[in-house]
C-alpha cells in the first residue's frame, strides 16, 4: 500500500455511524503515512478520534475543526509537528491541554480559533520554536464573564502574533523580541470595562519590545474608557511603525494622541481607515515627542474631509519636524463632490509645514492595493 501527504476530511453533521466510517478513513490515512491532516466536522454527540491521531511521528501539520469536546488519549507525542489549528473546539481541562502543547517541541504555528476555554484555569505556552501565534477569541467568548484561562505565552522567536478578543482571557507574553509583528483587535464594548482596560495593558506590557503593531481602533478606545490608565501603559521603546484599523469614534483623537506618547521613536503611521466621519471637537496642546523628533511617513486613507480631519493632519503638518512624506487618499464613499475636494486639496497644500523637506501628496483615489493585513 502506497503512502501518500495529504487528507482532508470535511463533513456537515456527523450522525448514525458516521463517526465510525470517518474514524475508518482517518485509520487508513495514518497507516498510509500521512503528514498533513485536515479535519472538518461537526458532530450531534461526543466524538473521539483515533488515539494514533495524537501519537504520530510522521504528521507535519493538524487542522481540527470540530464543535464539541476534545477528546485526548493519555499518550500524545507529536516530534515532527511544525503546524496546529485548532478551531470550534472546547477544550478539556488543564493537564490534557498542558500535555497537547508540551508534546509539540517542534512547533512553528499555533492557531487558536474561537475555542472555548470554560473548562481552563491555567496554561503555559512555552515553544521556543514557535514563530507564528494566531488567538481568536471572536465571536463565542462572552464579554460577560471574564473568569477565564490564565495563558502564559513564552515564545522568544516568535515573529508573528495576533490576538482578537474582548480578553475574556488573562494573555501573559513573555520574551517576545523587537522582529516580532503583533495584530491586536480588542472590540470596544460598554461592559466590564475596566477589567479589559487593566488586561489590555497586561498584553501590551509583553508587546513592549516589538517593532510593528497594528490595532483596531476599538482597542485604543476601550484603553481610554477607564480613568487613570494611561499611567500604567508600557513605552514601546522599539515601535517604530503604527498601523490603525477601523474608524474611530468622537473624541477619540484625543485618545490618539494620548497613545502615541507611549511611543518615542515612531517613524510611520498608517491610517487604513481614516479617522471616520464624525467630527471631534477636543483639541490637544501638547505634542507627542514621536511627532517632533522621528515621525518621517504618514499614510492617511478615506479621506472624507471634515473638520477633525483637516485639524488632525495641520496638527502632524505643524509638529513633525522630520517628516518626509505624507500621502492622503480621497474616499470612495466620500460626499464631497469634485469641486469641494479640489478645495480641500488646495487647503491642505497651503498649511504650514514643520518639516521644509516634507512632501504631501493628496489621491483622489484609493490605492488599487494595500499592503497591510486585516486584524479584524
Amino acid at each position: 500500500m502506497g503512502s501518500f501527504k495529504v487528507m482532508k476530511v470535511s463533513t456537515e453533521q456527523i450522525i448514525d455511524d458516521g463517526a465510525s466510517r470517518v474514524n475508518e478513513w482517518i485509520l487508513a490515512a495514518i497507516r498510509r503515512n500521512v503528514q498533513e491532516l485536515d479535519l472538518c466536522l461537526f458532530v450531534e454527540e461526543p466524538f473521539a478520534l483515533p488515539s494514533c491521531v495524537f501519537d504520530n511521528e510522521l504528521l507535519t501539520v493538524l487542522r481540527l475543526e470540530m464543535n464539541c469536546t476534545l477528546q485526548l488519549p493519555p499518550r500524545i507525542s507529536f516530534p515532527c509537528l511544525r503546524t496546529l489549528h485548532l478551531c470550534l473546539v472546547t477544550f478539556p481541562n488543564d493537564n490534557l491541554m498542558q500535555t497537547l502543547f508540551s508534546s509539540c517541541p517542534f512547533l512553528e504555528e499555533l492557531a487558536v480559533l474561537d475555542c472555548e476555554w470554560m473548562n481552563l484555569r491555567s496554561i503555559s505556552i512555552t515553544m521556543p520554536s514557535l514563530k507564528v501565534l494566531i488567538i481568536d477569541d471572536l465571536p463565542f467568548c462572552s464579554v460577560d464573564d471574564l473568569r477565564g484561562c490564565d495563558i502564559k505565552i513564552d515564545a522568544g522567536n516568535l515573529i508573528f502574533f495576533k490576538y482578537s478578543g474582548y480578553l475574556s482571557n488573562k494573555i501573559n507574553l513573555y520574551g517576545l523580541s523587537s522582529s516580532a509583528l503583533a495584530l491586536i483587535h480588542i472590540p470596544n464594548h460598554c461592559g466590564r470595562q475596566r477589567e479589559i482596560a487593566c488586561r489590555t495593558i497586561k498584553l501590551f506590557g509583553g508587546l513592549r519590545n516589538v517593532s510593528s503593531l497594528r490595532i483596531s481602533s476599538g482597542t485604543i478606545e476601550s484603553l481610554f474608557l477607564v480613568e487613570h490608565v494611561m499611567d500604567r501603559l508600557p513605552v514601546f521603546e522599539n515601535l517604530t511603525l503604527l498601523e490603525l484599523r477601523g474608524e474611530f469614534g468622537e473624541h477619540s483623537t484625543k485618545l490618539l494622541i494620548k497613545f502615541l506618547q507611549c511611543l518615542p521613536k515612531l517613524e510611520s503611521l498608517d491610517f487604513c481607515e481614516g479617522l471616520g466621519r464624525c467630527e471631534d471637537s477636543s483639541r490637544l496642546t501638547s505634542v507627542p515627542n514621536c511627532v517632533l523628533s522621528s515621525l518621517k511617513t504618514v499614510n492617511y486613507r478615506n479621506l472624507h474631509g471634515t473638520n477633525r480631519e483637516i485639524w488632525f493632519m495641520k496638527f502632524l503638518l505643524e509638529n513633525a519636524i522630520v517628516l518626509e512624506k505624507m500621502n492622503v487618499f480621497w474616499s470612495n464613499s466620500s460626499s464631497r463632490d469634485q469641486i469641494s475636494r479640489k478645495e480641500i486639496n488646495n487647503q491642505l497644500h497651503t498649511l504650514y509645514r514643520g518639516s521644509k523637506n516634507s512632501a504631501l501628496t493628496v489621491h483622489m483615489k484609493p490605492p488599487c492595493s494595500l499592503r497591510t493585513m486585516s486584524i479584524c
